[in-house]
């Protein structure tokens, strides 16, 4: 667990670990209270947001793995365990927030990563929002093209194209592009009806 982050709203930490296995950030969740709140003391910080987890668990709001066992450093200097969400459940928890205290916080949050993932990120959640993706042909290569294209344009000139050179990540070698042009179609054509189906579907386009 080496891999720490620190961001600051509002000149409050919000730190996180990076876990391995899930592939995910955990972030503080007395942390994003106490940025929240603007709140100095991490003492009240935690035992607001102890109150608030019980509030919103008995209103049926189930934030993602609340508590998962990562430590973070506390007031004294020692090492202790913490409550933590993964992005969803900050997004989850923010949404949540009494008096819509938090609306700036979810702003920040959203849109404040500058890497390619948050960039790309803050683009999904346009494209969500906007509505387009109901006008787009489920299951197509164009669909996927136009989604690419969206998500990475102005990140990567490749955006939203087929491939034309073969490539592999961590020992997988992914389709030979040079049997692209018989391979799409034959996926396209593909059934969609079952579970099975569509992860076959998407697993050939994909590789």
């Amino acid at each position: 667990m080496s891999k720490k982050s620190i961001r600051f709203f509002n000149n409050r930490e919000v730190r996180a670990v990076w876990d391995d296995e899930n592939n995910c950030w955990w972030f503080s969740a007395t942390d994003v209270v106490r940025a929240i709140n603007d709140e100095p003391d991490y003492t009240k910080a935690g035992n607001y947001w102890r109150w608030l987890k019980r509030k919103l668990g008995q209103e049926g709001v189930e934030l993602v793995s609340p508590t998962h066992g990562f430590k973070f450093e506390a007031p004294d200097g020692k090492q202790r365990k913490a409550d933590v969400l993964n992005s969803e459940g900050v997004i989850l928890l923010a949404k949540h927030y009494p008096n819509n205290r938090a609306s700036k916080f979810l702003d920040w949050f959203t849109y404040s990563d500058n890497t390619i993932d948050g960039q790309s990120r803050k683009k999904a959640y346009t494209l969500f929002e906007s509505g387009l993706l109901n006008s787009l042909e489920p299951g197509s290569m164009k669909c996927l093209q136009q989604i690419h294209a969206y998500l990475f344009g102005d990140l990567y000139e490749f955006a939203g194209q087929i491939r034309t050179k073969n490539i592999s990540k961590g020992g997988f070698t992914f389709a030979n592009c040079l049997h692209f042009s018989t391979i799409i179609p034959t996926i396209e054509r593909m059934p969609e009806t079952t579970i099975d189906e569509i992860a076959d579907k998407y697993v050939g386009i994909f590789s």
